[in-house]
């Protein structure tokens, strides 16, 4: 049972003030009120990379200077980036039946982020049995390279760049949508304390 004041009781409410700040968030012309799940979905999505990009960065720190604290940071963004990225997955199938009244499992960014979420996850479940802190170190950094070069050659049918968000002109839904990222961020950040206290 986590203490009182723990990181991750910390990450839960966040988590919660996250639900109740998105509840009151802005709507949109075109998608009305329905717009504040795909604000959820898209700060929980880029939460979930920053995460990722952080952890192999701080692996390949520790690779290149031998420094465990490094290794340790990097196995801990790691998990925390998967847990992010694998959460996110609901969230997209919610957005997609809220404003397109159907499930669009063929988009290609999607397939791309069942297929990592699930090798994802069989890598940290991996890593975490071998205990290793060099190979997980590796490991975030090579997954980091592969997520991002297939994002950046999969098509873009309900992600059309650039941001719907951050090109609509809308100053109420721009500060909105980067406050609901810093949110994730800090919940994000929680949660990684919590993994490096284990």
């Amino acid at each position: 049972m986590p203490k009182p004041g723990s990181p991750f009781v910390w990450f839960i409410l966040i988590v919660l003030f996250i639900a109740v700040f998105t509840y009151f968030g802005p709507e949109e012309k075109s998608l009305g009120d329905n717009v504040r799940i795909v604000y959820l979905h898209g700060a929980w999505v880029l939460s979930a990379q920053i995460n990722i990009l952080a952890a192999a960065v701080m692996g390949l720190i520790g690779l290149l200077t031998r420094r465990e604290s490094a290794q340790r940071w990097s196995q801990a963004l790691g998990r925390t980036g998967i847990i992010f990225w694998v959460t996110y997955l609901p969230l997209s199938l919610w957005a997609m039946q809220a404003n397109w009244n159907g499930l669009f499992l063929a988009e290609p960014r999607f397939r791309v982020a069942v297929i990592f979420a699930v090798a994802g996850v069989l890598l940290q479940i991996g890593l975490a049995l071998i205990d290793k802190l060099p190979w997980t170190s590796l490991a975030n950094l090579a997954y980091a390279i592969s997520l991002n070069f297939v994002l950046n050659e999969a098509g873009n049918v309900l992600h059309p760049p650039p941001s719907p968000i951050f090109s609509s002109g809308n100053l109420r839904i721009e500060i909105f949508f980067i406050v609901l990222i810093l949110l994730t961020l800090l919940a994000s950040w929680q949660l990684t304390r919590w993994w490096l206290r284990r």
